[in-house]
């Protein structure tokens, strides 16, 4: 059986306490690895490892830096099959989408921020303290001066990640915290460890000394949380659940360490009834996919329809035999659209949530159980499937309109006016991300404005520029990530005042 072992100051070692964890295929039940469970001891040492290596690293001009990252990069792209079927595999998800997204994605991380930590600059401001100046002290009358700040590396950073895109949202903490001169200390979900223990072997084959990059396996109470409180990690960025978000927080709070919490979502789609219904990038097609890319495991998952009351008949039944339409089954098979729910007790969670929205009187289109093993290939029957599933029918107070399911399920709501449709969107204590169709661009800016969320895709879904702002409202989370915001989490100005 393999073993998937810690990667700490270059090497691949097993957790100190000789522990191991049970490592599934979701699509098959079956364990298929084992994974190091670590525990205080291992990140102290991955986290002595990173303090050895961050001032030779961060003292490195960003061009020796960068080429590096792009070097890792490269290595992404060549090695996109092996971790392609490695994802597929640890997730459940299918071959085809961790081929045509998750790599290649992860890849386009690390270039971006390689190529970002080039193109940095400071900022300048002229003193004058004279009568007509910014002088802010008695004490200063009289001079001049100017102002430049810099940029610094803040040291070891603190990462964590969870299983739904193992490799993409790891690499997107990873390639700004080593660009901007930190190093890292990482800890993957330990329900999908294969491929950051792989990015561990290409980060060396890279360039990346040892002790940059540590990647430390085990479970959230006792790696995750040690990563947390440990006291020389002054940087911490977490993707995970809002539970978990707000216990960092707390902790990290009372360390004032700076955290960034991408956290969990709700997400309204909503559908004016001017909107372009039809085509592979029109309303109803879009919102198909935005439900059930992933068995509607992303953050970013349109789970709740919204739809005006003119066209709501239409796209309900069509929304209906889109969801009936994909194929579940091996993930492994390139005909497979939905693969397997990630584990056993996640896949308990989506039939706990559906069955609470039948008990609210909510309407079952489709889906709504498992597949019945005769259903799926031979190979996969002791898999954690979940048809998908659209509901209809329930109130906005219901806690499966309110509360995270992250699994194939969406809700299907009517409203009438573009008030009513601004209100059921704000209406959950969530701010992720939300999607608007409509062909009037007055409506499209003034709605943009009204929704309390931290992004807004129109005419669009889950169309990702790197340069801009990513990060939830609400409880979806702390802090943004993606471009400059990445670059300026990761480093502490420091302003310099030179008297002319």
């Amino acid at each position: 059986m393999h073993q998937i072992l810690n990667f700490i100051d270059g090497r691949s070692v097993p957790a100190g306490g000789g522990r191991w964890l049970d490592v599934h295929e979701p699509a098959t039940g079956r364990v298929y690895a084992r994974v190091a469970d670590s525990d205080a001891s291992d990140i102290d040492a991955a986290v002595q490892a990173a303090g050895r290596a961050f001032e030779p690293w961060s003292c490195l001009s960003p061009a020796e830096r960068s080429t590096r990252l792009f070097r890792l990069a490269d290595l992404l792209d060549a090695n996109l099959e092996r971790l392609a079927l490695a994802e597929s595999v640890d997730t459940g998800k299918p071959l085809s989408l961790a081929r045509s997204v998750d790599i290649p994605r992860s890849a386009a991380n690390f270039r971006f921020f390689a190529g970002a930590a080039l193109h940095t600059s400071g900022e300048t401001h002229e003193f004058d303290s004279g009568p007509m100046g910014s002088a802010q002290s008695p004490g200063a009358r009289g001079v001049r001066a100017f102002n430049y700040t810099l940029r610094r590396p803040r040291g070891v950073a603190g990462l964590i990640s969870p299983w739904n895109l193992p490799l993409y949202l790891l690499s997107w903490k990873i390639a700004p915290a080593l660009a901007t001169g930190n190093t890292a200390v990482c800890k993957p979900s330990e329900v999908t460890p294969m491929t950051a223990a792989l990015l561990g072997e290409l980060s060396l084959e890279a360039g990346i000394p040892p002790g940059v990059l540590n990647i430390v396996h085990g479970r959230g109470p006792q790696a995750g949380g040690a990563l947390v409180t440990h006291p020389n990690t002054p940087t911490l960025s977490f993707t995970g659940s809002t539970p978990v978000g707000r216990w960092i927080a707390r902790e990290a709070g009372d360390r004032l360490k700076r955290v960034s919490l991408e956290l969990g979502g709700k997400n309204p789609f909503i559908i004016f009834d001017d909107a372009e219904l039809d085509g592979p990038d029109g309303a109803i097609a879009t919102a198909v996919r935005a439900a059930f890319t992933n068995q509607g495991q992303i953050c970013l998952c349109g789970s709740r329809l919204l739809v005006q009351q003119r066209v709501y008949d239409r796209v309900l039944a069509e929304v209906v035999e889109g969801a009936k339409a994909l194929r579940v089954g091996d993930p492994l098979d390139a005909d497979t659209n939905q693969g397997a729910l990630v584990s056993a007790q996640h896949l308990d969670k989506v039939r706990a949530a559906v069955d609470a929205a039948r008990a609210h009187k909510g309407t079952v289109h489709c889906g709504g159980r498992s597949p019945d093993p005769s259903e799926l290939p031979e190979r996969v029957r002791s898999g954690w499937f979940y048809l998908p599933t659209v509901i209809s029918g329930l109130e906005q107070c219901c806690p499966v309109v309110q509360e995270e399911i992250f699994g194939p399920v969406v809700t299907v709501q009517r409203f009438e006016t573009e008030d009513e449709a601004v209100a059921l969107a704000n209406g959950t204590p969530y701010g992720l991300a939300a999607s608007l169709f409509t062909r009037d661009l007055a409506r499209a800016h003034r709605v943009a404005d009204r929704i309390d969320s931290g992004i807004v895709w129109v005419n669009c879904w889950m169309v990702r520029d790197l340069r801009t702002p990513f990060g939830g409202a609400k409880q979806s989370g702390v802090g943004r990530e993606g471009g400059q915001e990445a670059l300026k989490f990761f480093t502490e100005p420091k302003n310099v005042c030179v008297r002319v």
